[in-house]
């Protein structure tokens, strides 16, 4: 069975003008990432509550310590409009989580940016 990888998945025709989203797992000691959602997005803001709803899973799926950065993002206004200027500027944006075996990783893309 073929599967898409990340990159297929946002680089599509219909995304080319659209604010690319993903979030991926990387789990220690294995070669390949787990993805766990993508989403276009027709504007920053949307991006943005996209990759805020995503942490919220994310952080909620973790145990409390680790989890505890992704809350306090959550709730961090101020990174939210540096995020915002970033995307509207051209520039994606990123938030990686960790627990003691995986790296999570959230992305958004503006549109032309690469993967």
């Amino acid at each position: 069975m073929l599967t898409a990888t990340t990159a297929d998945l946002l680089s599509t025709e219909d995304s080319r003008d659209a604010y690319r989203c993903w979030a991926a797992a990387y789990p220690l000691h294995q070669t390949s990432a787990i993805l766990l959602g993508f989403h276009s997005a027709a504007s920053p803001r949307l991006a943005l509550r996209w990759l805020r709803e995503r942490t919220s899973h994310v952080a909620d799926q973790l145990d409390a310590a680790y989890a505890q950065p992704g809350h306090y993002w959550l709730t961090d206004e101020a990174e939210h409009e540096r995020a915002l200027t970033y995307l509207a500027t051209g520039t994606a944006y990123q938030l990686t989580l960790y627990d003691e075996t995986t790296r999570y990783v959230l992305i958004a893309y503006p549109p032309g940016g690469t993967t």
